[in-house]
């Protein structure tokens, strides 16, 4: 019995934690994990998850719009870079492929990669978003 209780208002204090401070990344993954850990793994897996969704959401910030535009308007070359690894969000780009940097904005950069659009953080060559 205590352990539903328990587990009841860790989701909703999760929730209701994510609606008001919905601009920041931060409390949106902490607010996804604890959802997903609690649906998982009961009370325990709420507190898990929220700490770890809190730190995804920390590490990767979503590029501005204007980033995203930009790179989606951009032609895609004929001889586009495949790799080997499948590319994903947090992950690192290997150093054959070419970022190319997004004007205006020094933070980003975008390379096509297995014939994606894809925005990175040019210093780490982190993926931080993958375009359809």
């Amino acid at each position: 019995m205590k352990t539903r209780v328990f587990g009841i208002a860790a989701i909703s204090l999760a929730l209701a934690s994510g609606y008001a401070f919905a601009q920041s990344s931060t409390v949106n993954g902490a607010a996804g994990g604890a959802v997903t850990g609690a649906i998982v793994g009961g009370p325990v897996g709420a507190a898990v998850g929220g700490v770890a969704g809190a730190v995804v959401g920390t590490a990767i910030d979503p590029p501005p719009q204007r980033v995203v535009t930009y790179v989606q308007e951009q032609p895609i070359p004929d001889d586009t870079v495949v790799v080997r690894q499948k590319v994903v969000v947090g992950r690192t780009l290997p150093s054959s492929v070419v970022l190319t940097p997004v004007p205006h904005n020094r933070r980003y950069a975008y390379a096509v990669v297995n014939h994606e659009r894809v925005i990175v953080e040019p210093r780490s060559r982190r993926v931080v978003e993958i375009l359809e």
